[in-house]
């Protein structure tokens, strides 16, 4: 029976890890025109020669890519392109048009690669929109900037809703907005522009009760103008026009909520929620106007006019239309943002990475080494265990990735170094079950009992200390926004991937090993020499020292002033230089750095209507003459010519700020009323305490080094938070184990023991996830670096509060005395 448990742990771990790599491939993009061909089931030959005419009208430049090309030849031609693709099923849809670039667009998501890879690693699309100068005009400068990063804030949630993930926004210059989507190419996507950029005007107006116009020409009565039915037209072209009243009966502003809904008849539709003032308004406008039909018009477009049959008092309307599931998922979308006022399309290019080659190689090979150095310290720790112990890791890993495949997730290059320190935090929970076992087999235990006794000590420290952090990660998924949000869902996805690779996949193939005698000698029996030191009798001492520590990192920070925000926060200067021979992009961060600039993100940009290329160099505020007068020096050779310096906004806006900071607190909150309840109300006060000095002081050791507040930091200092959590849960956990065991221990006693104990653990759990961080600190660069050392700072200064200050909190909660302590009173 036992047998066959551990072999359905093993086949179950193998279904799984399958069906994440087939998440994963293709890795890579796959040549769109190839792809196009390599799918094509019927008729292989006439689809080739239509992609030959689309080729021709590509090169005379009447279309802007070749996917666009074909479309625009099979509507020219009236092909339906469905019968080239048999496996394929958009039969529903009856516009042909529609059809055609439905089809097509699903065959170039097809080509894509499965992981998307962010600007930092790829690049992307940069589009400049600007507002109309006379919008501004009458506004002064604080209501210009509230309106400019009002507008930033409802683009961005639009961008989420079209699944693109890690965007970059931020005001450019005086009264434009630039907006970089990673992986995002304008020949395949043309049309995302013009989908960001859309007011979303909404309204509500009546069509004449008698007359209706024969074409677009005829002249409409008074009050009235003509408007023919978007997408409605059928295979033969014709369009339907009606007269619409020109003043509309309600606007947008009255609707609460839009959201997709499946009609009576299969079909996509907008289904709109009033508010109550709309409810109230529509129903007046509905009971005036039975048998007459209520035109919804959005943008200047006539979608659907709906007869009134009665008078409507749910405050429910539709908007009806030849919608695919996409469109309307994006109306939708566009409908729960809406802009005061229209955007004008201002510039489009095309943007390379914006980590210079090298750096992005220096960086990933950071990273092998990283995963290397945590291998070999399992292996010498753990031997045969430890080799169990990377394949599970390898597998978490594989799995995180399918996961983030399946839901569109980007990874970034902090992203990938989080994947890095994830290796180093998924060893923790096998290092808490391998010395769970060692402590056992030196008990006198045979193997296969230590081996089950192991994981049956270690489940609950395993399950608290993952779903403490999952408490966190849930907060943040619900409470943050953009990359606080995205980083609460990577996190959630390791734990679950942790918990399952530690309790499954390594727990079946031990169990299996042991079983079978393949392996005699699972961990060897060294240990580090258990030690009775008296941590508590230092309380005092070790808060003095985090005082000491506190106020010198306070008196440094505030000698620096503003200096300690990066451009990612408080915006800065662009410049935009020409050139005749490229610069290497490490150059000039490594010129930045030798005259003390400051952070300097550098990107090459190509022009879509000229195929140009520039240069653009993002600098603190005030540096940007100044540096380009260094560049232009340094660099004669490449003829460098300054052709604008432009004012940028910060690319984290006040809501991401206000977010992460609502998110930290809340998640604190949690974490203390959930181990208030699984442990007692003196465990939560500890932990709590406890995170937020490891955050803070963090913060403080990290912009006392000279570094400033930047994205990646706050990415890091959210990893402290889930990984001090977890550490501390540790102790807790221990600390109420011996307090069942050992009824006639004082409780100073009690929780110096219980460090003691755990003390073996705590510091190799601690040590494999530090030279995780160490290996990308020292042989990355750029953000790698910056990340890495927010990290190891946390991973330090969350040992040291685990132990010198988690404890000591509980202990000073309860006065000292376990009596107070529920369920532990000595008898």
């Amino acid at each position: 029976m036992r047998n066959r448990k551990s072999l359905y742990k093993i086949l179950s771990s193998l279904v799984i890890i399958l069906l994440a790599v087939q998440s994963i491939l293709p890795i890579r993009d796959r040549i769109p025109e190839q792809y196009l061909v390599s799918c094509v089931t019927n008729d292989k030959a006439a689809f080739e020669e239509l992609m030959r005419r689309a080729k021709e009208r590509l090169e005379i430049g009447l279309s802007k890519s070749l996917l666009l090309a074909i479309r625009d030849v099979a509507d020219a031609e009236k092909v339906d392109l469905l019968r080239f693709f048999k496996n394929k099923s958009f039969g529903d849809i009856k516009n042909l048009s529609e059809k055609n670039k439905i089809l097509l667009n699903a065959l170039l998501a097809d080509s894509k690669g499965k992981i998307k890879q962010g600007l930092d690693l790829k690049g992307g699309v940069s589009c400049v929109l600007k507002i109309d100068d006379s919008k501004f005009e009458n506004l002064g400068t604080s209501e210009k900037t509230e309106q400019l990063n009002k507008a930033i804030d409802i683009i961005r949630q639009r961008i989420d809703g079209l699944g693109v993930s890690e965007p970059l926004l931020r005001v450019f210059s005086k009264n434009c907005i630039e907006i970089q989507l990673p992986g995002i190419s304008t020949k395949d996507n043309p049309e995302i522009v013009d989908t960001i950029k859309k007011p979303a005007k909404l309204e509500f107006k009546l069509l004449h009760p008698t007359l209706a116009p024969k074409s677009k020409a005829e002249r409409a009565p008074i009050g009235y103008e003509v408007l023919a039915f978007e997408g409605n037209r059928g295979d033969s072209g014709e369009e339907e026009y009606v007269f619409v009243k020109k003043i509309p009966d309600m606007t947008g502003s009255m609707v609460k909520r839009a959201s997709v809904a499946v009609g009576q008849y299969g079909e996509y539709e907008i289904s709109l929620t009033m508010t109550e003032e709309g409810a109230r308004c529509f129903e007046k406008v509905t009971a005036n106007n039975v048998n007459r039909r209520l035109g919804i018009v959005l943008d200047g477009k006539l979608y659907s006019a709906p007869f009134i049959r009665s008078a409507i008092a749910n405050g429910r309307a539709s908007i009806s239309g030849k919608f695919s599931q996409r469109d309307a998922f994006e109306l939708s979308n566009i409908l729960n943002n809406p802009l005061e006022f229209e955007l004008k399309f201002v510039e489009l290019s095309e943007i390379g990475p914006s980590l210079a080659e090298d750096a992005r190689i220096s960086s990933l090979r950071a990273m092998l080494i990283g995963t290397a150095v945590v291998a070999a310290f399992m292996l010498i720790f753990y031997h045969a265990a430890g080799i169990i112990s990377l394949i599970a890791v390898m597998v978490n890993i594989v799995i995180v990735l399918g996961v983030m495949a399946t839901i569109g997730g980007t990874l970034t290059l902090p992203g990938i170094a989080a994947l890095v320190l994830t290796i180093g935090m998924a060893v923790d929970a096998n290092i808490l079950i391998f010395e769970r076992i060692r402590e056992e087999l030196l008990s006198g235990k045979p193997l296969k009992v230590a081996l089950t006794s192991g994981h049956e000590k270690a489940f609950s420290t395993i399950l608290d200390a993952n779903l403490t952090t999952l408490l966190t990660a849930v907060i943040l998924i619900y409470f943050g926004a953009g990359p606080v949000k995205g980083f609460g869902v990577i996190l959630a996805i390791g734990i679950f991937a942790t918990m399952f690779c530690a309790l499954v996949l390594s727990k079946g193939l031990l169990e299996f090993l042991v079983e079978k005698d393949l392996i005699k000698k699972l961990i060897p029996n060294f240990r580090i020499k258990p030690i009775s030191f008296d941590f508590l009798k230092h309380m005092k001492l070790t808060i003095g020292i985090y005082a000491i520590v506190t106020l010198t990192c306070i008196v440094i920070i505030t000698s620096r002033g503003s200096k300690i925000y990066g451009i990612d926060f408080t915006g800065g200067d662009e410049i935009t230089v020409t050139f005749e021979k490229k610069i290497p992009i490490n150059e000039i961060n490594k010129l930045a750095l030798e005259y003390g600039i400051g952070e300097v993100t550098s990107l090459y940009q190509k022009s879509t209507a000229d195929s140009s290329e520039i240069l653009r160099i993002q600098i603190p505020e005030g540096q940007g003459t100044k540096f380009f007068d260094h560049l232009s020096n340094h660099f004669q050779d490449s003829k460098p010519f300054l052709v604008r310096k432009t004012e940028i906004g910060a690319s984290v806006g006040q809501g991401t700020k206000l977010n992460a900071l609502i998110s930290i607190i809340l998640s604190m909150v949690g974490v203390m009323i959930y181990v208030a309840f699984r442990f007692e109300t003196g465990y939560g006060i500890g932990a709590v305490i406890s995170t937020l000095a490891d955050v803070i002081m963090t913060v403080l050791i990290y912009l006392a080094l000279g570094h400033q507040i930047s994205a990646p930091m706050i990415a890091s200092i959210l990893m402290v938070v889930g990984y001090a959590i977890n550490d501390t849960i540790i102790v807790f956990d221990r600390i109420r184990e011996e307090l069942k065991m050992n009824k006639t221990k004082i409780l100073k006693d009690i929780i110096n023991l219980s460090i003691n104990r755990t003390l073996s653990r705590t510091i190799l759990t601690s040590t494999s996830t530090f030279l995780a961080a160490l290996a990308l600190y020292v042989f990355g660069s750029g953000v790698v670096v910056d990340f890495a050392l927010a990290f190891s700072i946390g991973v330090i200064i969350g040992t040291f509060s685990s132990i010198f200050i988690a404890s000591p909190v509980f202990y000073a909660w309860r006065r000292g005395n376990r009596a107070t302590i529920i369920g532990s009173s000595a008898t």
